[in-house]
């Protein structure tokens, strides 16, 4: 599978809710680390994320990535995702925001997926209370301190 093919399937199957399809582009022992959500460890996980934890309060999802760059062990891609948030307060809002993907690779299959994503504009999008915001971007911030590999990016 290409690049192109790796990362068109990885979008699609978020976008029709196939988490099945979505796991299998990953090891057996994979791990995804979403930016909202934490981490999810092996394929099983992988496919309850996305069938069940992403569209617990979202709908009609949106994924593209950009300018993939890739040695055959490491991905990077810059993307836009964007949904219609169901929450209460979002009344119906599509909710957009844009990030880089960063993928390590392993015989044709994500081992390991990672994101840094600029989150706020979807909290203003979903119209949730400054202070809300406040925390929640509080808590990425220390969950990517918490990160070893981008410690000594953020000393």
């Amino acid at each position: 599978m290409t690049t192109q093919e790796l990362l068109r399937a990885f979008c699609d199957a978020v976008e029709q809710r196939n988490g099945k399809a979505f796991a299998d582009l990953f090891s057996e022992d994979g791990v995804y680390h979403d930016v909202f959500y934490g981490a999810f460890e092996g394929r099983a996980k992988i496919a309850e994320m996305i069938d069940e934890v992403f569209y617990r309060t979202a709908t009609d999802f949106r994924w593209d990535m950009h300018s993939p760059l890739s040695d055959g062990e490491q991905l990077y891609a810059h993307y836009t995702f964007s949904y219609r948030s169901t929450l209460p307060e979002a009344k119906g809002a599509r909710v957009m925001f844009e990030g880089v993907a960063m993928m390590k690779l392993r015989d044709g299959k994500i081992a390991s997926y990672h994101e840094v994503a600029n989150t706020a504009p979807a909290f203003v999008d979903m119209n949730f209370a400054p202070e809300r915001i406040v925390r929640i971007l509080a808590r990425q911030g220390a969950a990517l301190k918490a990160r070893p590999e981008m410690r000594r990016h953020l000393a």
